[in-house]
């Protein structure tokens, strides 16, 4: 009696992709959670770096320039100034820079893993 276990039972390759999911399924109940000033300033920032999500951009480079980052973050607070009547402090400018680097930090992250897949 000795019963071999079908290949589909042996090697559940579809349970090993499911981190993915659910990854993302927390980063998005994370950022509901934000506070509703970052509510209002994530849409620019996502916005941003859409535009500059390309092949080669310089958001890919393993170093990213400051000055760049920098200047995205000054386009997306000139933004939110003027479309959200928001005062232009320095807080929110720094509360622009910490939202910007952890969205591309998770696209950099996302376009890694996506790198690695050959088929």
């Amino acid at each position: 009696m000795n019963s071999k276990l079908p290949y589909y039972m042996a090697y559940p390759m579809p349970l090993a992709y499911d981190d993915e999911r659910m990854e993302r399924r927390d980063y998005e109940y994370m950022k509901s959670l934000y506070p509703d000033t970052a509510k209002k300033v994530l849409p620019y920032v996502e916005e941003e770096c859409d535009r500059n999500e390309y092949p080669c951009s310089m958001i890919y480079d393993e170093y990213p320039d400051r000055f760049s980052l920098r200047m995205m973050c000054n386009r997306i607070f000139d933004k939110v100034v003027s479309q959200e009547k928001l005062e232009p402090e320095d807080w929110l400018r720094n509360l622009i820079e910490v939202i910007l680097y952890q969205e591309l930090f998770k696209r950099r992250s996302d376009d890694r893993r996506n790198r690695r897949r050959f088929y």
